[in-house]
């Protein structure tokens, strides 16, 4: 009986080693494609069969992109927008959340239910321009920080953490005499580390990523971010080949050496990719768990 056990939890094992093999084989695959393609030549991606390696070796569509020295500048843009954006979206989240977990405060459920309304129900493109415009906060450096300061599936996510603390640890803070602000900073927050770190990695990622915005309410170029430049690197090498084939008939392999839409989208998402991938691995151990403390109340 035994051997009957061992063998078909090894069995168990394989099968198990081998589906997680090919899962991740699945996963990790599209990016290293990707990065396959940024290093490869334009011309010779274009006739395809490039899946692991570069089949000619070049750093010519990263040369490309960076020769716009534009792009440093919205670099800089990109990262002060999505260092302050998280951590004041975090705070104000945070404290928003602490707020609506008191029992006491009178407008809590009136608050909830117009905040789960909002994420069923959006007031539209137009309305939601008139408003920043009228605002005036159009072409400022804030309409990337303030429209977006609270998000209410991070909220909620708090919110539920903060719920399920012992009753007992809260109220023995507020008998020593702790008022609620150093109750959340001093008691809260140092024991929801993991929830926090979910929600800044949720931000930090959308922040980074973003570039719509930038496209709606900026016409400065003093103004632009990182992924909205590269964009507009993309547009233009989409119409200039396109330009080039259509006034010849073909597009000529000198022409598509130095441009082409798919190297330049590889690269550009290489780029905007980097800086996450070297983020998130001293996120990973807090972000699993935060983000079940937050979805799981008893």
């Amino acid at each position: 009986m035994k051997p009957r056990l061992r063998l078909r939890d090894l069995s168990f094992d394989v099968v198990n080693y081998i589906l997680l093999a090919l899962l991740g084989f699945f996963t990790l695959y599209p990016f290293i494609n990707l990065l396959a393609v940024s290093l490869n030549d334009p011309l010779d991606t274009i006739r395809g069969q490039v899946y692991f390696l570069p089949n000619k070796f070049t750093l010519d569509n990263y040369k490309l992109v960076f020769e716009d020295h534009s792009l440093y500048m919205a670099a800089v843009r990109s990262v002060l927008r999505t260092v302050l954006g998280t951590f004041l979206s975090v705070t104000c989240t945070m404290m928003l959340a602490y707020t609506l977990t008191r029992k006491d405060f009178v407008l809590r459920k009136s608050i909830n239910l117009m905040m789960i309304i909002s994420m069923y129900v959006s007031g539209g493109l137009i309305p939601s321009y008139l408003l920043i415009k009228g605002l005036g906060m159009t072409n400022s450096f804030w309409v990337y920080i303030i429209p977006g300061l609270i998000g209410v599936f991070n909220v909620i996510i708090m919110r539920t953490s903060m719920e399920g603390l012992p009753d007992g640890l809260l109220e023995s803070a507020r008998i020593e005499g702790a008022n609620d602000f150093q109750i959340l900073f001093r008691i809260i927050v140092p024991i929801s580390l993991p929830v926090l770190a979910t929600i800044t990695l949720f931000n930090s990622v959308g922040h980074w990523n973003s570039w719509f915005d930038n496209y709606l309410y900026n016409t400065k170029d003093n103004l632009n971010l990182l992924q909205f430049e590269l964009m507009k690197i993309l547009m233009q090498s989409t119409s200039q080949m396109t330009s080039n084939a259509s006034s010849t008939g073909y597009v000529d392999g000198e022409s598509m050496k130095n441009i082409t839409p798919e190297a330049i989208r590889a690269t550009m998402t290489i780029i905007v990719t980097f800086p996450i991938l070297l983020v998130y691995p001293f996120l990973q151990k807090y972000f699993i768990k935060g983000a079940l403390i937050g979805a799981i109340k008893e």
